[in-house]
């Protein structure tokens, strides 16, 4: 079989962190069995469905490197296949056209809830044979009234539902759009899915899906229904509580390569392996190891997965990543200059994410003369003992041969030697709050040597004139 598979995002807003491991799962078993990947967009709803929410979905995805071989389609360029589908369906008189007002059904409903039994619709115009001209009318699939609906899901195993328990539903509304279950079901047809790989919160559609194919006299698809992700705390993730689109974890200084090894681990595992490139989760990706417990999704372990990678990137392409955070913080840096390159490799232990690791470059990227001292860090460790040493070192750093750590750190001793009593630490932090505005830092030796010599002796000259005398 030539496999095909499809993720079918719609376009109402930003790509979800669900929607983009259910596309990643796709893509992953899709390539490992040298498949055919479709992109499909699925904006019937138009009240909704806007170009800037797909411009979003697109992104997100190209920025996980989750890529396609057809597509994107979009079923509101699709409304004569779907049209064609349901005049089909009525010439065969496997649908209906319904004249049942959406007030009269409800009334009906109340009616049939109220004495204790479940609703479906009563099939009221099942039998009327209405032509397109008895007015205002939507369109019924005639679903067969005994026997079950029934799947072998890839995760969930036997699914289904009785078909008495589900009843005709509406596939084509009053002004005459097609219902999602339609659209879907024509789309995954006419593309030839063979696979279709989506989350468990469809599980319950399929059912009625399986109704259409059956009133299509197409095959229905091999189904895989992938877990909901929950928060660290087993709840429903929330758009108001929780951070749930991709954009926000690119935004927030997350590498690609971190995002998607942490989304194809919610639901998914392959022995004790936590770290896995994307070449090994198409390599690896099965749906067998695929979990049917909701996938809980801990920040925590994104940060050390970000971290690793941040570890692991090449200096050139980290610098050209940081660089723009630092520029839209309004302290540009020239992403090339080999002193930027080295202080991201100090930072690299220290960092969780590009953002935290701007931050912490802001001051090598600040112009000498607006660097902002932390006055905290001032109170506690910019003492008037210290000053004298302060001054010797300033001179002491002017003179050094070569500058590197081992020179760096000569010029320091031979200040300490001359001081008695004051230890490195006295004297390297307020170095530290004087070179970068904080008292935090990498080794302050290392710190010198990527701001360079003059810098180093400006940036001290001015916090001994800026900085409180006693």
């Amino acid at each position: 079989m030539s496999i095909r598979t499809r993720f079918a995002p719609s376009p109402t807003g930003y790509l979800h962190i669900g929607g983009a491991r259910t596309a990643l799962y796709n893509w992953a078993w899709t390539r490992r069995l040298g498949g055919t990947f479709v992109l499909r967009i699925e904006d019937t709803d138009r009240e909704r469905s806007t170009a800037e929410s797909e411009a979003a979905v697109l992104g997100g995805l190209s920025w996980l490197g989750i890529d396609w071989d057809e597509g994107p389609f979009r079923q509101s360029e699709r409304g004569a296949l779907y049209a064609e589908a349901i005049e089909r369906l009525l010439a065969s008189d496997r649908a209906y056209r319904c004249v049942c007002t959406p007030a009269e059904i409800e009334a009906r409903r109340a009616a049939t809830v109220a004495t204790g039994a479940k609703w479906t619709y009563d099939r009221r115009c099942a039998a009327a044979a209405y032509g397109p001209e008895c007015g205002p009318h939507a369109v019924r699939l005639r679903v067969p009234t005994d026997g079950k609906l029934g799947f072998d899901d890839a995760v969930f195993g036997p699914s289904g539902q009785e078909a008495r328990e589900i009843g005709d539903m509406v596939i084509r509304r009053t002004d005459g759009s097609p219902l999602y279950h339609l659209a879907v079901v024509v789309d995954d047809v006419a593309m030839g899915i063979t696979h279709v790989i989506r989350g468990a919160d469809h599980l319950n559609n399929t059912p009625f899906q399986l109704a259409l194919y059956r009133a299509l006299d197409a095959k229905p698809p091999h189904f895989a229904h992938v877990p909901l992700i929950v928060g660290s705390d087993g709840r429903k993730l929330s758009k108001r509580r929780d951070p749930v689109a991709v954009q926000h974890f690119r935004d927030a200084g997350y590498l690609p390569e971190a995002m998607c090894n942490w989304l194809v681990r919610l639901g998914w595992s392959h022995g004790d392996q936590e770290i896995f490139s994307m070449q090994e989760i198409r390599t690896l990706f099965d749906l067998d190891a695929v979990q049917r417990a909701s996938g809980q999704a801990d920040p925590g372990k994104l940060e050390w997965l970000n971290q690793h990678y941040i570890k692991e990137r090449p200096r050139d392409r980290l610098a050209h990543e940081v660089a723009p955070l630092l520029a839209a913080a309004g302290t540009p840096v020239d992403p090339d200059n080999p002193a930027f390159g080295a202080l991201l490799d100090l930072l690299r232990e220290r960092s969780k994410t590009l953002v935290e690791m701007a931050e912490r470059a802001r001051f090598f990227a600040v112009p000498d003369d607006a660097l902002v001292h932390d006055a905290d860090a001032v109170r506690k460790h910019w003492k008037p003992a210290t000053r004298p040493a302060l001054e010797d070192l300033a001179g002491e750093l002017a003179r050094v041969a070569t500058w590197d750590a081992a020179g760096i750190e000569a010029a320091f001793h031979a200040v300490l030697a001359r001081h008695a009593g004051l230890a490195l630490g006295k004297l390297a932090q307020p170095v530290r709050i004087a070179v970068t505005g904080s008292a935090a830092s990498p080794g302050i030796f290392e710190t010198l040597v990527v701001i360079g010599r003059d810098r180093t002796c400006a940036r001290i000259a001015r916090a001994l004139a800026l900085l409180p005398a006693a």
